[in-house]
């Protein structure tokens, strides 16, 4: 089998994943605030990680980032499930959500709600399923 000369889908996915991985962090951040969160921060970091699936090969991408995306499904889950639980801990509904300020070190004054935790929850579930969903379909050589 011959290798072919794909040095512009390389370079280029390097830039293009770097892009759209910083793109989903801001998603998911400005999720409790804004448009945004878990589910389409979860979305754009499995694009970005098929697209360098695509580019660099499977045996390449499993040495970079050694997951078990089917693992990351029950993980977000359960921190998703977790953060709905704590609030009647507190005596309060399933799912309800607080927030108090901080003053962090490097940030200042920063806004921390539970709703970041839940999105957490969504966002690994998120990329656990698409990625197991579109690797399963990828690996289906029948």
């Amino acid at each position: 089998m011959t290798q072919t000369n794909d040095i512009i889908l390389r370079t280029t996915t390097t830039l293009i994943a770097f892009i759209l991985l910083g793109f989903s962090v801001y998603l998911f951040f400005a999720g409790h605030n804004a448009p945004g969160g878990g589910f389409i921060g979860g979305l754009m970091t499995a694009a970005a990680i098929i697209l360098m699936y695509m580019a660099y090969g499977s045996k390449a991408m499993e040495k970079i980032l050694p997951i078990n995306f089917r693992f990351l499904i029950p993980v977000g889950l359960m921190v998703a499930a977790a953060t709905g639980i704590g609030g009647m801990v507190f005596d309060a509904p399933f799912l309800t959500q607080t927030f108090a300020y901080f003053q962090l070190p490097i940030l200042g004054k920063t806004e921390l709600a539970t709703a970041l935790l839940f999105d957490l929850g969504v966002y690994l579930a998120v990329v656990g399923v698409t990625m197991t969903i579109i690797l399963t379909i990828a690996y289906d050589r029948d």
